[in-house]
């Protein structure tokens, strides 16, 4: 029998699995380092497939290995597990929020689709190595106080699921990532695409401290830390020209906390944001700005400020030899004018940019979904596109890298560059962008000191 329609046809019978899957978790959302439920069911789908499952201590999630039989790389395929927030989503959780509005419940669908269909008769033949399934939590950058805490109390030391994954060793014996995530598609005249890659990022906390008092009766006896924070924010917006066009770097924060009572000078204020961009140096130099930018500012409101930087996410690269091999499986699947290749650059940002930073990785899309991505419109509108396809996108590119004696996957792994010389080496690197600093002080002499980087 051919070879594509026993893949086709093993991923087709898990039809009814994996829009039940994606059905469920639709209905549950949870957000990161909270997904406790949806990795419940899905270990117990993938138990009941007969896979053996590692968890790992204090988070959701888990990983769980197929071997082929046959000696050769091991391919890393993922679903995120979380969730993000959305309260005007018609469908978001009524307590918490929640939803999945950028399509994370259909990744993990896809994931149960490629894991039951790996297990049908004929679908390993002829396949070499090994394949990691890999149910990944906290991709969704939020509830930063959150994460904040639990790494406090040392359940994680980094924010994101596939960085935090690493520090662990679960890709340590991997060789090369696959993930396939929904993307924007207007008409949905396309089913699947291939991406360029993503801005990475640091989180940024920034606590703005004045001095409260009566804002009627004697607003000069107080320091107003919410004006310090606007000139502040306005001195940042002073530097966006001095952004470079190729760096794609963005600033968009928010005020969390901006004072308790109308009648009070504000006494605190706390404000969230990301700075993003297409490298780490860019990202690095444009940090060192925006936080002398800010620190400045707020000395000359006579306030101080509290910086809290923390790593964020590392630039995605996706790999271009996968990128090839992906193109390859998918005009197995569809007609060639229903894969789109993008050649622009994407300015969000994922944690499969840290993955990238050190092994040959790909993050293409399925289509299937209307309205916006993390907006109250966003929904599924075709099952098989959204759900079904990229299950399907996950075997063929199995089939692609690991067939034929896995010569692929092997030229790929030889030919990568990675970023940095080993995970360890990233994971170092990014521990260097953890920043806590008191950046202005008043000193007793009347001066004041400003300092807002990490020590170079």
């Amino acid at each position: 029998m051919n070879r594509d329609v026993i893949l086709n046809a093993a991923v087709d019978e898990q039809a009814p699995l994996i829009c039940k899957t994606a059905e469920m978790i639709w209905k549950h959302p949870e957000t990161g380092f909270k997904e406790w439920k949806t990795s419940a069911y899905l270990e117990q789908i993938f138990t009941d497939l007969g896979y053996e499952l590692v968890k790992p201590e204090g988070i959701p999630g888990f990983y769980t290995d197929l071997d082929t039989g046959r000696p050769g790389p091991k391919l890393c395929l993922m679903g995120e597990l979380d969730s993000l927030i959305c309260a005007e989503h018609p469908d978001c959780d009524p307590v918490t929020k929640a939803v999945h509005a950028c399509g994370h419940h259909a990744q993990a669908a896809g994931l149960v689709g490629a894991a039951a269909a790996l297990k049908q008769p004929g679908v390993l033949d002829g396949l070499c190595g090994s394949i990691r399934l890999m149910a990944v939590p906290a991709e969704e950058l939020i509830e930063v106080g959150y994460r904040e805490q639990l790494r406090a109390e040392g359940k994680i030391e980094f924010f994101g699921g596939k960085v935090e994954f690493m520090r662990r060793g679960y890709f340590e014996d991997v060789d090369l990532c696959v993930l396939i995530h929904t993307f924007d598609d207007p008409g949905m005249k396309h089913v699947y695409q291939l991406a360029r890659g993503n801005n990475g990022c640091i989180v940024k906390n920034i606590t703005v401290h004045g001095l409260a008092s009566h804002a009627g009766g004697s607003p000069d006896k107080g320091i107003n830390a919410l004006y310090a924070a606007m000139q502040a924010l306005q001195a940042v917006n002073a530097l966006r020209e001095t952004f470079r066009d190729d760096e794609h770097i963005r600033f968009h924060p928010i005020i969390t906390e901006g004072g308790q009572a109308v009648n009070a000078i504000p006494e605190e204020v706390k404000i969230e944001s990301y700075v993003r961009g297409a490298s780490l140096e860019a990202i690095d130099q444009a940090n060192r700005r925006i936080n002398r930018a800010i620190a400045a500012s707020v000395a000359a409101m006579g306030a101080t400020v509290t910086l809290q930087d923390r790593p964020g996410y590392c630039p995605m690269h996706d790999d271009e030899a996968m990128n090839e091999v992906a193109l390859a499986a998918m005009k197995r699947i569809v007609s060639d004018d229903e894969i789109l290749i993008q050649t622009h650059w994407g300015t969000g940002c994922t944690d499969m940019g840290d993955l990238s930073a050190v092994l040959p990785t790909i993050q293409p899309g399925s289509s299937g979904s209307t309205g916006a991505y993390h907006g109250k419109d966003f929904q599924i509108a075709d099952e098989d596109k959204a759900y079904v396809k990229p299950a399907k996108a996950l075997v063929f590119i199995a089939d692609e890298l690991l067939g034929n004696n896995a010569e692929k996957a092997n030229q790929i792994v030889a030919q990568f560059k990675p970023l940095y010389p080993s995970q360890k080496a990233y994971l170092e690197d990014a521990r260097r962008r953890f920043l806590d600093k008191e950046a202005v002080r008043m000193n007793a002499d009347g001066t004041i000191t400003l300092d807002f980087q990490n020590a170079e």
